[in-house]
């Protein structure tokens, strides 16, 4: 096909889906297969590891400590590998060669942890880390030029593009997490696997439609630099630039050491040793830290009054977007494992019958809804792009059969339907001898995807009305609902004792922290980069960029740390009062954010 020309805006959108083009929809499906694999692994990871290697669905028995190392370490290092693409894209490969590699390594990593085996477990991530590195950000800049001659559409374009990562978190979490606590861990693992290839080949054979976008790296002549910025330039020097080098080495050996040593009992341990009374852990990271910081506020004070405080105002929200992930990113670990061994899960009768109704609701109705916008796109693109259609068409009939298959399996497990022998050894469903529903452990990370896509638009709203508030209003909001979603756990938990390894505390409470952790999301997620973005010059987007993901990152291992923490704080004191704790430094970093009004304020010079 001739792509010559063909990213004009008229040509993109000549064929268009919902008032938008074609393209950003291959993009919706392609980002939705991405995030259910990952969120689908992600569910089940911390389980699979602390899993007893005893009964029906044995894991590896690992204690929480282990577990939540390795899975912070996994979630620190995803973010921290998306600059990694991002460079890749920007200077030798160009974003759609950087999409294509990055979900094939992605593909492979999750074939590898359907083995099991401690090499192929250890393999897949690694191959999921790399992937997702180079996947992540390129999506985004796909986008992001293909409206660049219609920046009205825009914020439009996007609200549809992240519809399309939450309705793949949504049933990434729900049918991976289900099939690998009720059949198998290999099964959930391989799942995911298999839609993100459907992903990788509905991009591939449809990548034509992007016309000349993202085939080439960048120029510099490409890059806008605004021609009113006449601040000062502060190039990076020789010493800057090895100040840089030596913090990301020493990040990176402390990131990865940290569960090998923990794993293997000590035995391999790079940082082995003492200084100053400390150990080489906590020195090697206190170092990094400690030079970073140096560094960063050292080129601040090189620029102008009015572009220092702007900087000035990002670096703080930096700090609260870091102080919010280490909390909320405490969902696929401790959460979790709350939910399976403090969490009275058993439904019978009545109380069976209104959540298999609910849970049907959720799982049909928004598949119902996506595959109408499919079947929108096939009207648009299958005469030119036949094949890429027919492949993510049968994902959509997969998915619709899994959907199906789970809910006859449940309603047939809690008793509501008769099924025939025959018909139970066809659909691979074992005849029960007690007739209830058990929610899965996983289910509950589900609804953060559900109340983002029902809150959403209220959000919305709050933002464009006269009511909106300031940049730090809307982070301290963000952060008090964060503190009060883990209140409701400091509530519910107050009756199990320490030291106790299993209870039986209500759904509710659970249901209720991920509301309320829904709505700081959406007062802190969204938001932050926004103000990146109107804060920063675009000589130097970039660069905030990366220490913001860089607060990013080492809030998803700081998450980890907090929740290796767990079992020595429940063991001692309950597990309620590990809960209090955490309510009490959000709700303080809140306050704290909301009366520095004045101050930020001040700092950002009139940007809202």
């Amino acid at each position: 096909m001739d792509t010559k020309n063909l990213d004009t805006p008229n040509n993109f959108f000549e064929s268009k889906v919902l008032g938008h083009p074609a393209g950003l929809f291959v993009l919706f499906f392609t980002e939705m297969w991405e995030r259910f694999s990952y969120y689908g692994m992600r569910a089940l990871l911390v389980m699979f590891f602390t899993a007893s290697v005893l009964g029906d669905h044995p894991g590896w028995g690992w204690p929480r400590e282990h577990a939540m190392s390795l899975f912070g370490s996994y979630t620190a290092l995803v973010y921290l590998s998306t600059m990694l693409g991002g460079y890749f894209a920007d200077k030798l490969i160009g974003f759609r060669w950087a999409v294509i590699v990055g979900a094939l390594l992605m593909t492979l990593g999750h074939g590898c942890m359907a083995v099991e085996t401690p090499f192929f477990i250890y393999l897949g991530l690694g191959l999921l880390v790399f992937g997702t590195g180079f996947f992540k950000p390129n999506m985004t800049s796909i986008v992001s030029l293909m409206y660049k001659d219609h920046p009205e559409k825009k914020d439009g374009a996007y609200t549809i593009f992240y519809m399309g990562v939450n309705a793949g978190a949504f049933f990434g979490i729900l049918l991976c997490g289900y099939l690998g606590e009720k059949v198998g861990w290999s099964i959930g693992f391989g799942l995911a696997g298999v839609f993100m290839l459907f992903g990788l080949l509905q991009f591939y054979f449809t990548q034509n439609i992007f016309g000349n976008i993202g085939l080439k790296p960048l120029k510099t002549r490409d890059i806008v630099i605004d021609k009113d910025d006449v601040d000062n330039r502060v190039p990076f020097t020789l010493w800057q630039v090895a100040v840089v080098l030596l913090c990301s080495g020493l990040g990176l050996i402390w990131v990865i050491n940290d569960p090998i040593s923990k794993i293997s009992h000590g035995k391999s341990n790079l940082l082995n040793f003492n200084i100053f009374g400390m150990e080489g852990t906590n020195f090697t990271i206190l170092l990094a830290l400690g030079l970073f910081l140096f560094l960063l506020f050292y080129r601040l004070t090189k620029y102008s009054k009015v572009t220092k405080e702007k900087l000035y105002a990002v670096t703080f929200f930096a700090f609260l977007t870091f102080s919010f992930f280490a909390v909320f990113e405490q969902a696929p670990g401790t959460l979790t494992l709350f939910a399976r061994d403090y969490t009275d899960r058993i439904l019978v009768g009545n109380s069976s019958l209104i959540f298999l109704i609910a849970n049907s609701l959720i799982a049909v109705v928004p598949l119902g809804i996506i595959t109408w916008v499919l079947l929108l796109l096939f009207k648009q693109t299958f005469k030119k792009y036949g094949l890429a259609n027919i492949i993510l068409s049968i994902s959509f009939v997969i998915i619709w059969i899994i959907t199906i298959w789970m809910l006859v399996r449940d309603f047939y497990g809690a008793g509501f339907l008769n099924l025939s022998d025959s018909t139970l050894a066809s659909l691979k469903i074992e005849k029960v001898k007690e007739s209830l529903t058990q929610i899965p452990a996983s289910w509950f990370s589900v609804l953060n995807s559900l109340f983002i896509i029902t809150l959403a638009p209220l959000f919305s709203k709050w933002w464009e009305s006269r009511f909106n508030p300031s940049a730090n209003v809307k982070f301290g909001i963000g952060m008090i609902l964060l503190g009060l979603g883990m209140a409701f756990l400091v509530f519910g938990a107050r009756d199990i004792i320490p030291g106790a390894k299993t209870a039986s505390v209500s759904i509710f409470w659970l249901i209720m922290v991920y509301l309320f952790h829904t709505m700081a999301e959406l007062c802190i997620s969204p938001v932050g980069l926004s103000y990146v973005s109107k804060l920063v010059p675009a000589r130097m987007i970039a660069f905030m960029f990366g220490v913001w993901y860089l607060a990013i990152a080492i809030a998803n291992k700081v998450a980890g740390i907090l929740g290796e923490n767990a079992d020595s704080i429940a063991a001692e004191k309950g597990i309620s009062y590990f809960f209090l704790i955490i309510t009490g430094v959000a709700v303080a970093i809140g306050v704290l954010s909301i009366l520095l009004t004045p101050v930020i304020k001040k700092l950002m010079h009139e940007v809202r």
